[in-house]
């Protein structure tokens, strides 16, 4: 079982008007001078997943100027055992919307048939930067395994900004918070469970693989010592700490005060004290480790979407990891400056030149 785009059609997105590519499952090298629109396409395949994609950025930051008439993704996955069809566009920056077969869907619906994880360069300060990113991180390994994990953050983030309105107001009435902390109690805790269920499915990939990456330990830590993992009991803790929170004019309890420890296993290092080098080895070991567990659990590898990531290895981790990529048969995205960066991979994989003409994006499928 297998799961990979049979197509893609971009339309008006970033610095591409039109790009069609034909797909036959196999990784995916983009080439091409920087600036040519290579992560424009990465950026586009994150969105075949639940979020903001790997850029984050809005709706109508994806359109291309200078028409601006909102955008348009479209393209074939075959999951498992089925093709769907996939609409997503915007327009006039508005929300993206999304069809899958033909049927109008929520975003969070394309969590159940397709897993995307991605590496970008903006992500190789992680361990050095603040706990924001971390968590961001690990939650989207989290979706990976538990699609559920996006509404439970949402119905939890909804909730805590209707509590700090509330506390920067002053309301005192208890009447006024009940039903925000119960909400925030109930989508906490899941939360909490899916963060550690997911620490756990990466731990148990990285011990069982012989792999040339070095493996990490991870903690997930929280500001306020040990979060409760009983519902009645975070909802207790909120309330009590509600004069506190008042003070702060924020919630200081609950998962979104998470962070994630890192530590260079065979070295007992801290990843943020380890050298730029290790800290990028250790990110593409986690995420090759959060794919065999999916390729194991959810019966098919994601999507990988690796932006300049062979640029940063020497030529025997580089060979490395698209052995790795190649055995587990995922469809990986990745990007580079030039072709002889892709030299290792063969015919393994699909090429294709991206080119700028003018301000306009060009895909150049290589036979």
């Amino acid at each position: 079982m297998a799961l990979y785009l049979t197509s893609l059609t971009l339309s008006h997105f970033r610095s591409h008007k039109v790009g069609r590519l034909a797909l036959d499952g196999r990784p995916v090298a983009l080439y091409g001078a920087n600036g040519a629109g290579k992560t424009n396409v990465l950026e586009a395949v994150s969105l075949f997943s639940p979020g903001r994609g790997l850029r984050r950025s809005s709706a109508e930051d994806m359109t291309r100027r200078p028409e601006a008439l909102g955008w348009k993704l479209s393209g074939i996955l075959q999951s498992m055992h089925q093709l769907h069809e996939i609409e997503i566009w915007s327009e006039g920056g508005a929300a993206r919307q999304v069809k899958i077969d033909d049927k109008a869907a929520a975003q969070v619906a394309l969590g159940r048939i397709a897993r995307v994880l991605w590496l970008i360069p903006a992500m190789d300060r992680l361990w050095i930067e603040g706990a924001e990113g971390r968590r961001r991180f690990l939650d989207r390994m989290t979706m990976s395994f538990e699609p559920g994990h996006a509404e439970a953050t949402l119905t939890y983030e909804r909730a805590m900004r209707e509590r700090n309105r509330l506390l920067k107001d002053m309301v005192r009435d208890p009447a006024w918070y009940g039903a925000l902390e119960a909400q925030m109690a109930q989508s906490g805790v899941m939360i909490h469970a899916n963060r550690r269920a997911a620490l756990a499915q990466l731990a148990g990939a990285q011990t069982d693989a012989t792999t040339a990456f070095p493996a990490a330990a991870l903690t997930l830590t929280h500001a306020e010592g040990e979060l409760p993992e009983i519902e009645e009991d975070l909802r207790a803790a909120l309330a009590d700490s509600r004069t506190r929170d008042m003070t702060a004019g924020r919630s200081l309890i609950g998962p979104h005060r998470a962070d994630l420890y890192g530590v260079y296993q065979a070295k007992d290092v801290p990843a943020k004290d380890c050298s730029t080098g290790e800290q990028k080895a250790l990110l593409v070991s986690l995420i090759l480790a959060n794919a065999r567990a999916l390729a194991r659990d959810f019966g098919a590898p994601p999507l990988l979407l690796l932006d300049e990531v062979a640029a940063h290895l020497d030529p025997d981790r580089r060979a490395a990891l698209y052995d790795e990529i190649a055995a587990l048969g995922a469809q990986a995205w990745m990007t580079g400056t030039e072709p002889a960066l892709f030299e290792a991979l063969g015919d393994r994989a699909q090429y294709v030149e991206v080119r700028d003409s003018n301000g306009l994006s060009e895909l150049l499928p290589q036979s």
